[in-house]
């Protein structure tokens, strides 16, 4: 990849005071917290919610980004705080023309426009940590061009500091589940979608662990357009999953069968899981006019599991289908969680039976009747978090939390499309023969071949 040099430590002081503003006005809140607790009063979660967002409202970016993982995960928040979170934008707004040629000549240097044959002065879309503009190249392949927003890196651990007071808040308050691994590990993903270098090999991964499968696309890298914050692509034409709400059952139904290949077939063969299933990063490509299959975008939220995590969940959907209770208690342990009494145990297995209801029924059947993409799960989640209150503080261990909101994302994504399948013949055609120590090979060879080896996101 081409090397770059930082040019934006003139942003620092700027951005700085903006969050010193922002963690003033969570300090404030803060303070209301404790008082409330000091003197036994209740506190108005809604209106307190409406507060929060206030404070953070000036966050654009990396928070965002952490607003959408905590809407998935049961109590992680109270339900009011990541209704109020998920209403911000999700987005910063775009990088004008000046800064774009400013960050362009940084990254590949002052003759940049010529390495080009046309490259857009506007974004075609815009993320939480960046935007993407189309471009050309010489040989006429139009390309990708995802630009990471200025000094996203002190960003980043300014709005992870105010995750923690928030984290730490709840706690207090409603210490049902405790909330410290989730912390850990939202930290360490979202920091590692920095580095585009690290997302250029996980498309590199993803493209051999897909490459049987026609009806998936990754993109391919453009290395010699690429850095650790401008990463450049073959760009993949496509039209929003949305689009295709109202099509026949049938192409519904190719589409999510599809999403869920592209989603089970590398977490149960290889261990890895591609942990950011929102509508945005997934379009539809067509073949003589109708839906043919899926593009998979963005490949910066990857990660990649141990393979005894793997064998838990293999083993606590076993566990759950044939009704073996020792088998069930096994899996949360290889899980990590700990001192699991059977009152626990029972908790757990609420959200359990929720996540794996749709592939214990060998039936044609939706992945939730009745339930809106919007409400997938949190019926459920006030479940466990009411029971946990009495029983609690559990402590959800790290590799649980992104499998969690992968699998919530994913019910949602079937559910827009109102698919009707046969979830448990898919899923155990996934994971028929499955042996954890093959797993583990495979992951090895996978990384390896990706230059990822050694760097592996597994505990």
């Amino acid at each position: 990849m081409a090397q770059s040099k930082d040019r934006e430590s003139n942003r620092f002081s700027a951005r700085m005071g903006r969050y010193a503003k922002v963690g003033t006005n969570m300090g404030g809140i803060a303070a209301k917290f404790a008082g409330a607790r000091f003197f036994g009063m209740n506190l108005d979660n809604a209106k307190n919610a409406a507060e929060l967002a206030e404070a953070l409202g000036g966050l654009k970016g990396p928070l965002m980004k952490v607003a959408q993982l905590l809407s998935t995960i049961p109590d992680a928040l109270p339900p009011e705080y990541t209704t109020e979170l998920a209403k911000l934008q999700a987005s910063a707004p775009p990088m004008g023309w000046s800064f774009v040629k400013r960050r362009m000549r940084a990254e590949l240097g002052a003759e940049w426009q010529g390495r080009f044959a046309e490259f857009g002065r506007e974004p075609a879309a815009a993320a939480s940590l960046g935007q993407v503009h189309r471009a050309t190249a010489h040989d006429g392949r139009v390309l990708a061009c995802k630009l990471q927003y200025p000094d996203m890196a002190s960003a980043v651990e300014a709005d992870l500091k105010q995750l923690q007071m928030l984290f730490s808040l709840h706690r207090r308050m409603s210490p049902a589940i405790d909330t410290r691994e989730i912390a850990k590990e939202i930290s360490a993903r979202v920091r590692e979608e920095l580095d585009y270098a690290r997302e250029a090999a996980h498309i590199a991964m993803y493209q051999d662990i897909l490459s049987d499968y026609d009806q998936v696309r990754v993109p391919s890298v453009v290395d010699e357009l690429s850095t650790r914050r401008l990463l450049t692509m073959g760009w993949l034409t496509g039209k929003p999953l949305l689009e295709y709400k109202e099509h026949s059952q049938e192409e519904r139904n190719l589409l999510a069968k599809t999403m869920f290949h592209a989603w089970w077939h590398p977490f149960s063969h290889f261990g890895v899981i591609h942990g950011d299933p929102h509508l945005g990063n997934y379009t539809v490509f067509e073949q003589e006019g109708s839906p043919a299959g899926i593009n998979l975008l963005d490949y910066g939220c990857i990660r990649v599991f141990p393979d005894a995590f793997v064998q838990g969940v293999v083993d606590l959907y076993r566990g759950l289908l044939e009704e073996d209770n020792d088998r069930v208690i096994s899996a949360y342990e290889r899980w990590g969680f700990k001192n699991l009494q059977k009152d626990v145990v029972d908790v757990l297995n609420i959200w359990a039976r929720f996540i794996y209801g749709p592939l214990l029924s060998d039936r044609v059947r939706s992945i939730a009747d009745g339930v809106s993409a919007a409400e997938y799960g949190r019926k459920e989640a006030f479940k466990v978090h009411s029971a946990l209150k009495q029983l609690g503080p559990v402590t959800v261990p790290q590799e649980f939390v992104f499998m969690d909101r992968a699998a919530i994302g994913l019910g949602g994504v079937f559910l827009h499309l109102r698919a009707q399948l046969n979830f448990f013949q898919l899923f155990n055609e996934q994971i028929e023969g499955f042996e954890a120590e093959t797993v583990r090979r495979r992951q090895e060879e996978v990384l390896r071949s990706a230059g990822l080896s050694g760097a592996s996101h597994a505990a």
